[in-house]
């Protein structure tokens, strides 16, 4: 790979944009040469699009050479899936900003990619709605980033995942076509599903341009629970009665001993001493159906191993505790300078087995393993913790990883909930997806991106 583009085809580049929306000099594309995985990779340009005429002519530049092009948002994403591991040009949609259209009667939002989902959610609430993907990054990761690698956040396990919350896109091929997918109703059965597929697709299929997305009605309250619990299988075991009950949590999540101990360190709560694991349960609903439904977590909640069920008093201490929860990834480097965080997801009924079976893995290969996540949906963060300068225990690490994913695909769940594949994940696919299955997405990937420039090295192996 050479380290510059050639010079027509940096001319083309700048003729599509604005002036100053093309970045060549090194240093200065070095911050889109990684992303929240920490990997690297530098790129050989970094394009700037304002509309979506000017990505269409940005790939179809790239297109006609041959070029591998990255789509990319804010670089949240935590499985190197916005690293330009072949070079290229870099497509940052950061400035695609625009709400287009709000229909509050229709239930629905249009934006560009690059809008992040905190000013989505505050213009929704605007309305009295919202969207409902609501990952930890929300403030600052963008809606194409969503969308790309289908996320999810606590409030999935009522109201669904980015698949279930969106009506239509607009996107460009791989070959520069523009393509409209969906409609702007709830029902419609015109055609295959492009929209389902493209989403959680890493940019490897088409970039995502705009998106409409399905608003929902604003819950008027939510009550927030906290349940401590003596071991983690006594936790396991209440959500899967908690999700077998009427009521459906509007969030589930589930903390193991050391996540737990993290929570406290950063911001004591009173959490009895002798938690083995602990569920914020959250419900929601309006004044009159509230109660009821919280009567029914609380009977759901109860059971064995149960240390202490408490209802946050105020929005105040439900904030707490819900800070709490959101600190517990970085506060991971307190305990080990390395984690390799694996967002896995079982059926609810078989939590208990995955819980049991990641502490049997722990003690089998002598590492620490910290288990957070949104139990609701079966979605545990199974986070390994190392030293990097530990050779062997480096090794021991890969070693733990295989047996996790081995565990969890023999308790019939996958090797991803919400955080895509991207890098990491790539060639432990072929674990999961039979080798035909997986020759058909090969066949579609070419369908949509003739010569393999998007994102090339991601998501399939």
């Amino acid at each position: 790979m050479s380290t510059a583009l050639p010079v027509d085809t940096l001319a083309q580049l700048r003729a599509a944009l604005p002036p100053g929306a093309l970045l060549t000099d090194p240093a200065d594309c070095l911050a889109y040469a990684y992303d929240n995985s920490r990997r690297m990779a530098m790129p050989q340009a970094v394009a700037f699009a304002h509309s979506h005429d000017e990505v269409a002519a940005i790939v179809g530049i790239c297109h006609a050479q041959g070029i591998p092009l990255t789509a990319r948002g804010r670089g949240t994403n935590t499985t190197g899936a916005s690293v330009p591991i072949h070079g290229g040009v870099v497509l940052s949609l950061e400035r695609m900003t625009r709400i287009l259209h709000v229909s509050s009667g229709d239930r629905l939002l249009i934006c560009e990619a690059g809008t992040l989902n905190g000013e989505v959610q505050r213009e929704a609430a605007r309305h009295g709605l919202f969207w409902a993907p609501d990952p930890t990054s929300a403030d600052y990761s963008t809606v194409g980033g969503n969308l790309a690698c289908g996320a999810g956040g606590p409030r999935a396990v009522k109201y669904g995942t980015a698949r279930d919350a969106v009506l239509g896109l607009k996107a460009v091929t791989g070959d520069g076509r523009t393509l409209k997918t969906g409609a702007t109703t709830t029902k419609s059965v015109v055609g295959y599903d492009l929209t389902r597929l493209l989403i959680g697709s890493e940019g490897t299929l088409a970039v995502i341009t705009e998106a409409t997305l399905k608003l929902l009605p604003k819950p008027t309250h939510t009550r927030l629970l906290r349940a401590c619990y003596a071991n983690v299988h006594a936790a396991a075991e209440a959500v899967a009665r908690l999700m077998n009950q009427p009521q459906t949590p509007s969030a589930l999540e589930f903390m193991d001993g050391d996540a737990v101990r993290l929570a406290e360190n950063y911001r004591a709560t009173g959490v009895p001493a002798e938690t083995g694991a602990l569920l914020l349960i959250e419900a929601d609903g309006d004044a009159l159906t509230l109660p009821a439904a919280v009567a029914a977590i609380e009977q759901a909640a109860r059971g064995a191993g149960l240390l202490e069920l408490r209802t946050a008093r105020d929005t105040a201490e439900a904030e707490t505790l819900w800070a709490c929860r959101r600190a517990l990834s970085p506060s991971l480097r307190q305990l080990a300078p390395k984690k390799v965080n694996e967002d896995v997801a079982v059926p609810v009924t078989r939590l208990p087995a995955l819980i049991d079976g990641v502490a049997a893995l722990s003690r089998e290969h002598g590492l620490r393993i910290v288990c957070f996540g949104h139990a609701g949906n079966g979605n545990i963060h199974v986070n390994i913790l190392a030293n990097p300068d530990d050779r062997l225990e480096m090794a021991r690490i890969e070693a733990c990883l295989h047996g996790v994913f081995r565990l969890v695909l023999s308790l019939e769940g996958t090797l991803s909930g919400e955080h895509g594949v991207g890098i990491d994940k790539r060639d432990y696919v072929g674990w999961e997806i039979a080798a035909d299955t997986l020759a058909l997405m090969r066949a579609v990937k070419t369908q949509f991106d003739p010569k393999g420039i998007l994102n090339p090295g991601k998501a399939l192996p």
